[in-house]
């Protein structure tokens, strides 16, 4: 799908995306990067898949780089100012001509998966999250007291920093609202294993 470059504000600062919208009463969905410290930005193989799943399912989608990456305005926050501009991308696309209120996904990858999960719960507009490769081994997810969101958890199972027995242990955690989907031969990474990748997510929308 045609993707046209924007940007958009979160505070006072101002950060750089890519939107693609199809209009015709399209739901939203929001693609969080991984770590700016490992050289994560919006221009990455784990977030084209995603977008190819979410665009198989009619989504208008928003990319977006966190502060401080790219030409987004600001410094890294480790974590909680991401958050705000993940919540400030969403915003932003249910601002948007031809795009639906309902059916909002908050999505992300690695450590935008870390970020995916806390604006996807703080969030009553956001209807669904779906997390990739959340990197349970360094850090824990912040699962709120009765969640009922529908959350999608999506691994590799040779991926040591998303680990299989973790990601079980949190999908009992959050309940039957939480759906675990492990790509064979996928590391944390996804290299070559990004079509599996899509085929799992946008299997996961249908449903």
């Amino acid at each position: 799908m045609q993707e046209t470059q924007v940007s958009f504000r979160s505070g006072e600062l101002r950060l750089e995306g890519l939107l693609a919208n199809p209009g015709a009463n399209a739901p939203a969905a929001v693609v969080c990067h991984p770590h700016p410290a490992y050289g994560g930005s919006m221009f990455n193989n784990v977030v084209d898949a995603i977008l190819a799943a979410m665009w198989q399912a009619g989504y208008a989608t928003l990319r977006f780089n966190f502060r401080g990456v790219g030409a987004s305005d600001g410094e890294h926050d480790g974590g909680p100012g991401e958050v705000d501009d993940a919540v400030a991308a969403m915003a932003y696309m249910l601002a948007q001509p031809g795009v639906r209120n309902a059916g909002a996904v908050m999505a992300g990858y690695s450590f935008g998966a870390m970020v995916a999960v806390s604006a996807g719960y703080a969030r009553a507009e956001i209807a669904r999250i779906i997390a990739v490769a959340l990197p349970l081994a360094m850090a824990d997810a912040r699962i709120p007291d009765g969640a009922s969101k529908p959350v999608l958890l999506v691994s590799g199972d040779r991926d040591s920093y998303s680990p299989v027995a973790g990601l079980k242990t949190l999908r009992s955690q959050i309940g039957e609202s939480a759906r675990l989907e492990i790509v064979a031969g996928a590391d944390h990474f996804f290299g070559g294993r990004e079509a599996e990748l899509s085929r799992a997510i946008a299997a996961a929308l249908a449903t």
